[in-house]
């Protein structure tokens, strides 16, 4: 597959000889280059400390690229006016890895901040008297089994039940493009296969992108059709899912490999053989 090829109309994502660096001047990313269509599915994988975070950074436009060019959605957010960026994220999603849920806020109110970008100050307000889109959040909460938790305080949550509260809030946002960092590692195999595929159940419906970096090479490989190898900042390779083979892998993390092979069995994903790790 490689990278997709998008034209100068299209409204899809792209990073052109990308670089993000560090404040002590050592590159984040560099040098990277990828495109993305506006209704792709697309898993990241890599290394700790690859890059992944600051790959979904700089996609979300939370990060200004050093060098390089920067396309989201078919703006280019950094020769915007500070207003319309702003506009931009609020058809973003980026959820990070540790949900930020205060702790003595109500399960629906974190549900619910997923609307936050398309309220008003006042409507914001109201609903944090009375939830204004209950049945919207109870909603979002029964595709992760967690309608029962609405009125619970988050803070009564074990780590897998608020990594899927925040991913309930994915889903009651309005957002074009998901851009997920590491959803699912709190979660066992099963339920982890369960809320990536309602997230990507969401995004075809809406015709939403959906941006995925994972640690299970395993669940990648069953869920993602397209997957991206990043390592200390660079693309190692971007591929179909049959593209990948056990050297590819093994180049991609070397030693890191035995636990980054955690997802789920799934008869449709290859199968990784790799006898030194197994």
């Amino acid at each position: 597959m490689g990278e997709a090829t998008l034209s100068a109309q299209d409204p899809g994502t792209r990073l052109e000889n990308v670089s993000v660096d560090y404040v002590s001047g050592v590159h984040a990313l560099a040098g990277v280059g990828l495109a993305f269509t506006p209704r792709e599915q697309v898993a990241i994988i890599g290394p700790s400390g690859a890059g992944k975070t600051t790959l979904l950074q700089t996609l979300a436009c939370a990060l200004k690229p050093a060098s390089g060019e920067l396309t989201v959605l078919g703006e280019q957010p950094w020769r915007m006016t500070n207003g319309a960026r702003q506009r931009l994220r609020q058809r973003l999603f980026l959820a990070p890895h540790v949900p930020p849920l205060p702790p003595r806020q109500r399960v629906v109110h974190a549900v619910l901040a997923g609307r936050l970008p398309q309220w008003s100050a006042w409507r914001a307000l109201r609903s944090l008297i009375y939830p204004l889109d209950l049945e919207a959040a109870r909603d979002a909460l029964a595709r992760f089994r967690l309608e029962d938790k609405l009125f619970l305080r988050c803070d009564r949550l074990s780590g897998g039940e608020r990594q899927r509260v925040a991913l309930a809030r994915v889903i009651t946002s309005r957002a074009e493009l998901f851009l997920l960092d590491e959803p699912v590692s709190s979660l066992d195999p099963a339920l982890a296969h369960a809320a990536l595929e309602e997230l990507q159940t969401e995004a075809a419906q809406r015709g939403a992108g959906l941006i995925v970096s994972l640690h299970a090479v395993d669940l990648a490989l069953a869920r993602f059709s397209r997957l991206i190898g990043v390592k200390a900042g660079r693309i190692v390779f971007d591929l179909p899912r049959d593209a990948i083979d056990d050297q590819r892998l093994i180049e991609l993390y070397g030693a890191e490999l035995d636990t980054s092979l955690q997802g789920p069995p799934d008869e449709a994903a290859p199968v990784i053989k790799l006898s030194r790790c197994i």
